[in-house]
């Protein structure tokens, strides 16, 4: 299930990508100190294809969250979407190439506007790169809530009113409403409970099948990666440390890093805590007879 083809043209190529921030100056005129948030990071995404970037926080998984979206420039490195560098655009080419990549953030509630109708939120794309009439929208933003399992009746409600799956679903119909090639989600259910997230995933896994969507997935659970990605890219203090199919790196993890992050994936066996319990009660009746 690799994606490393070289002969086949890639939706997004991320070369060699590298960006560092200047920390304030430590005395009035010391050198000006730097932090490395990415350093060299290169991958490959095809059409169709999922990849998820995995790593702890502080990882820079959110730093190239932000540079794959043009909403931050690279020190140095590129980013090509559909062979196009979307840092060399102008304001207006980049306005018109977002149709083709949108983003799903962490947060469902924080992303979308509490003052605003779930229509109004989810057709804010359209207002902002089509010539659209408000009939037209409105038809829109009815067939983008049937595909993420909601009503069109609830086009008129409000963020507060939902669940936060719901919302989540929400952000996801606001994504797709332009019929993007490429979707970034950052963290997408990182602040659900765990009984949504699945609801989640399988719903992004459905609108990949039905509309041929690629995914670029961040995130800092290698369970969630797993369930939704056909390669990783695991990430540790802004490099790659290694790459492979989510069954590679759950079997045969070659870094100490990945590793780590496999053996902190819960492990759930039938009777587990019944023995857990078992034993601790053994141990307590151990110490009391000593």
């Amino acid at each position: 299930m690799s994606t490393n083809d070289p002969q086949a043209s890639a939706l997004l190529q991320v070369s060699d990508l590298t960006r560092s921030y200047d920390l304030p100056r430590s005395s009035l005129f010391g050198p000006r100190e730097q932090v490395h948030a990415l350093r060299g990071v290169s991958l490959r995404l095809q059409a169709g294809r999922s990849l998820g970037i995995v790593g702890e926080s502080g990882s820079g998984k959110s730093t190239l969250a932000r540079l794959v979206m043009a909403l931050d420039k690279p020190t140095s490195g590129s980013v090509e979407l559909l062979g196009q560098n979307l840092h060399q655009l102008t304001p207006t080419e980049l306005r018109k190439a977002r149709r083709n990549f949108q983003m799903v953030f962490q947060d469902p509630y924080g992303s979308l506007d509490p003052r605003q109708s779930v229509e109004r939120i989810i057709t804010e794309p359209l207002q902002a790169l089509e010539q659209t009439t408000r009939q037209q929208q409105a038809e829109r933003a009815a067939e983008v809530l049937a595909q993420v399992g909601l009503r069109a009746s609830d086009a008129s409600k409000y963020p507060h009113e939902f669940s936060g799956g719901q919302r989540q679903r929400i952000a996801i119909a606001r994504a797709i409403i332009t019929r993007p090639q490429l979707i970034v989600a950052d963290e997408p259910v990182s602040a659900l409970d765990v009984s949504v997230q699945a609801q989640v995933l399988n719903l992004m896994q459905d609108l990949q099948q039905q509309y041929g969507l690629s995914y670029l997935l961040i995130s800092h659970d290698l369970a969630v990666i797993s369930h939704l990605c056909d390669e990783v890219l695991v990430m540790h203090q802004g490099q790659v440390v290694e790459r492979g199919t989510p069954v590679e790196l759950f079997t045969n993890a070659q870094h100490p890093y990945t590793r780590m992050l496999v053996a902190a994936v819960p492990q759930i066996s039938p009777g587990g805590a019944r023995a857990r319990r078992a034993a601790r009660k053994a141990e307590s009746v151990q110490f009391t007879t000593q």
